[in-house]
């Protein structure tokens, strides 16, 4: 009997910032969907820059460079994790334009994988409004986005130098999140391949 081939998973800290606190939650939710047996791609947030989306230049030059490199990406996997930062209340701006070049790639890109939401802030919310105004453009493009989300308040001592989590009951229940994804991402690319 041949075994199942472990879910693919791309992981993106949305940031620009060097030493970003979502870029670094990312990176800990990498290392926890592979030890759960995901098959983590992790991409760079700066690699996948794109102008301000322009309907003229779609027309004459097609989708950039940056949105392609995000949609292969997300068809070559399974599931997406996104660690996003929350600025006025809702998702940033160069987030959402991403996302907005990237839906004119057809077939959506989107379509069919499932996403986790993760955010890390300073403030005492965790940055979970900006995870709630990125859930709409995810789902109306057809990710089943996890019902439960992960935003972490007080990044700033909540993180450990090496990028791990002070609390060992916050850590433990991130790392239940990301092992629930990831088996039901596997469950669901082991579906749609029957």
């Amino acid at each position: 009997m041949v075994s199942p081939r472990p879910a693919r998973v791309a992981v993106l800290g949305a940031s620009l910032r060097k030493q970003s606190f979502n870029v670094r939650l990312a990176a800990l939710a990498a290392r926890m969907a592979a030890t759960h047996g995901a098959e983590v791609r992790t991409v760079g947030f700066g690699d996948l820059t794109v102008p301000p989306l322009d309907t003229d230049a779609l027309e004459t030059d097609g989708v950039p460079e940056g949105a392609r490199r995000f949609g292969d990406l997300l068809t070559e996997t399974d599931g997406f994790i996104i660690a996003a930062p929350e600025y006025n209340y809702s998702v940033s701006g160069v987030l959402k334009n991403l996302i907005d070049w990237t839906s004119r790639i057809r077939p959506w890109p989107f379509t069919g994988r499932n996403g986790l939401l993760l955010s890390a802030s300073t403030g005492a919310v965790g940055g979970v409004r900006g995870l709630w105004a990125l859930r709409v453009p995810l789902e109306g493009l057809g990710a089943h986005v996890y019902p439960d989300m992960f935003p972490l308040a007080y990044a700033e001592t909540a993180l450990t130098a090496d990028d791990d989590l002070a609390d060992s009951a916050l850590r433990e229940r991130l790392d239940r999140l990301v092992g629930a994804f990831v088996d039901l991402t596997r469950t669901h690319a082991l579906r749609r391949n029957v």
